[in-house]
């Protein structure tokens, strides 16, 4: 018995180009914005307190004061 053969050819599709699209889960959009959310959290954070640091070190009370008034928003965690 001989073997079946499949040939396969290609038309150029004369009409208009159609984009096609591929939806991201839900699960994915969510667990990748937390990640983000959760970073960019961490990184102000991390600034924030630098600032702080540097302030106190050179004894600069205003600019402490500013900053800590803006380091409250981050100690709710």
């Amino acid at each position: 018995m001989k073997k079946q053969k499949t040939f396969y050819r290609y038309y150029r599709y004369d009409g208009k180009p159609i984009a096609a699209k591929r939806e991201i889960s839900y699960e994915f959009k969510l667990v990748s914005r937390l990640l983000m959310d959760e970073l960019c959290f961490k990184w102000n954070k991390d600034k924030l307190e630098d600032a702080i640091n540097r302030s106190i070190d050179q004894g600069d009370k205003e600019k402490f004061l500013e900053l800590s008034k803006a380091y409250k928003h981050f100690i709710w965690e």
